[in-house]
């Protein structure tokens, strides 16, 4: 979904993002001058209620997992008056502009697979971190302990 744009006016990238409950008609993208690898490639900066410039995110270069291997901006707006960051991704260029995009994060699937083992450091392959189980096969408790009382006093 589209919620905003940048342009090059009078040398300076400049935009606005707005949504339903937001609405930012005044940010500029400064060019980040560094050699570091993980260096973001812009900061994002908003007119503050004082009429000062602030940052209020970065963007990193990114490439499209497709075929096309699109080359594109992404990375999030956060503030102390956001409730969350707003993660957005910038397609297009310097020269032509920026459409700004915005995307819902996907929860993470607590039931997906899980990849673990000797390949991170883990336990050698058929074996797991934990040990062995301290149930049987129908769930009962065995080994050290399994001779507890039921009922255990306060």
């Amino acid at each position: 979904m589209n919620i905003g744009e940048f342009k090059t006016m009078n040398g300076r990238l400049q935009g606005w993002i707005a949504t339903r409950t937001m609405d930012l008609p005044r940010l500029g993208l400064r060019k980040v001058e560094s050699m570091h690898e993980r260096a973001p490639v812009y900061e994002i900066l908003a007119l503050n209620v004082g009429n000062r410039w602030v940052q209020v995110g970065a963007l990193w270069e990114a490439f499209a997992k497709n075929t096309t291997g699109e080359a594109f901006l992404q990375g999030s707006i956060d503030d102390p008056s956001l409730p969350e960051p707003l993660p957005i991704a910038l397609f297009g260029d310097a020269q032509e502009g920026f459409r700004v995009a915005w995307r819902r994060q996907q929860p993470r699937d607590m039931f997906a697979p899980v990849s673990r083992g000797a390949q991170r450091g883990g336990a050698p392959d058929g074996e797991d971190d934990f040990g062995d189980s301290t149930a049987d096969s129908n769930g009962e408790l065995m080994g050290a302990g399994a001779d507890l009382a039921d009922e255990v006093p306060y």
